[in-house]
């Protein structure tokens, strides 16, 4: 029972018989102060699933998703389930492995999507001020076309599905590191406000300097770079080295996978940016590519690459500092599980013991056919039968009362004086 409950619940007391007789009686709601579980059988779903229970069993046994197990019961509950399994204790595994990291992985994937996003769209506020609210656009259109959709699309992916904090084991050893996410600590209405401040600051960071920097510059050669497509340039290559950065200090679990899309996205990156700024798709596409060389007489300039270590620097280390006195003073139940993975080892793992079960044989035809092969299905003639082994009687007398399965009446012996025995 829960303290959000609306109208006053009642129970009704029935009693079956020759007469069926029924009581009312109002119970008070509880106030509910701490953790509790909900257990249900098959006598008390029965009980529950009464007209006058339907409403406060689904208030009480409210779930996000539904798990299903896979019996002689039937596939019924299986296909009407989130998640099956063959046996129930599979579900520790699928809540505090499985579950706790898919919710994990969701939480970082959002987090992420919110920050490199509202970062990409601050920029163009920015800029707004400086071009007269005239919808000129700081990027170039492609890398626009291609931010979402190619540069920053696969190292999210490769996040919300190999990241792991804590690996099966740790998991199985320390249950409390599911506590988190029943508290909605990974992801709600406080860590929303905080992505969008920190996305705030960070394109502070990736529009001022860039542009102060772009400001009355010359190259090497004495030739002026302070145009706008090397400022749109610088821009988005510092944009997305920075995302790239925050990504990898969100990962926690590095696999190969990992690596190559976040140096792929990065190498593609660039890879894509000088054949668009080539001379060649200048000659064929004239009005598609209209950054002509901007790429070569740019990122082969000291000062443009000094802007972009400066940048980056400035974006990511206050959340480096951040985390890290967090650590210190308000460490988490992960935080504090991930500390003791670095100095213990838990013991080596033990092979589970194979047992051999013998499986009936069941048959899967509908038993409501009445013609073709259904009397013979019905009939189970054709299901294998094995012998029963025939073990001794373990009483040969039946006049006994505990051969038939009779109470019995226990004596105590008492012993009498010698005095009061007759001679």
């Amino acid at each position: 029972m829960s303290s959000s409950s609306a109208d006053k619940p009642s129970v009704i007391k029935a009693r079956a018989g020759l007469f069926w007789l029924q009581k009312t009686e109002t119970v008070q709601d509880e106030e509910v102060d701490g953790e509790y579980g909900l257990v249900i059988n098959g006598h008390s779903l029965a009980f529950a699933l009464e007209k006058d229970l339907q409403l406060e069993l689904l208030r009480t046994a409210s779930a996000h998703i539904g798990v299903g197990i896979s019996g002689q019961e039937g596939m019924q509950a299986v296909l009407s389930s989130d998640f099956s399994f063959a046996q129930f204790r599979y579900l520790q595994r699928l809540l505090l492995v499985h579950g706790r990291w898919s919710y994990l992985r969701m939480c970082k994937f959002l987090q992420y999507f919110f920050y490199k996003n509202f970062t990409f769209t601050f920029v163009h506020f920015w800029y707004a001020f400086f071009c007269g609210f005239s919808a000129q656009t700081v990027y170039d259109e492609w890398f626009i076309t291609l931010y979402n959709l190619m540069y920053t699309a696969l190292p999210v992916l490769g996040l919300s599905i190999f990241d792991q904090d804590v690996n099966d084991r740790w998991s199985f050893q320390y249950p409390q590191l599911y506590t988190p996410g029943q508290l909605n600590q990974y992801f709600s209405k406080k860590a929303f406000v905080r992505c969008m401040m920190k996305s705030c600051y960070s394109s502070l960071i990736l529009f001022f300097i860039p542009w102060a920097a772009m400001h009355d510059t010359v190259r090497d050669d004495g030739k002026d770079i302070a145009d706008y497509q090397s400022f749109a340039l610088l821009a988005q290559t510092c944009l997305l080295i920075v995302m790239s950065i925050q990504l990898s200090l969100d990962t926690h679990y590095w696999t190969a996978v990992n690596q190559f899309f976040v140096w792929g996205s990065l190498a593609g990156y660039f890879a894509i940016t000088f054949t668009m700024y080539s001379n060649g798709m200048f000659l064929i596409f004239t009005s598609a590519f209209p950054f002509i060389g901007t790429a070569r007489n740019s990122l082969n300039q000291p000062n443009v690459w000094l802007t972009i270590f400066l940048t980056s620097l400035l974006c990511i280390l206050p959340v480096v500092a951040f985390r890290f006195i967090l650590i210190q003073l308000r460490p988490t139940i992960n935080d504090k599980v991930r500390h003791k993975m670095r100095k213990e080892a838990l013991p080596a793992p033990t092979k589970p013991v194979r047992v051999k079960r013998i499986s009936t044989r069941r048959s899967g035809y509908a038993f409501s056919h009445s013609q073709g092969y259904g009397d013979l299905v019905t009939s189970r003639k054709f299901l294998l039968k094995i012998p029963v082994r025939t073990r001794p009687a373990l009483f040969t007398e039946t006049d006994s009362p505990l051969a038939q399965n009779q109470p019995q009446h226990y004596r105590t012996i008492t012993e009498e004086p010698e005095g009061s025995q007759s001679p």
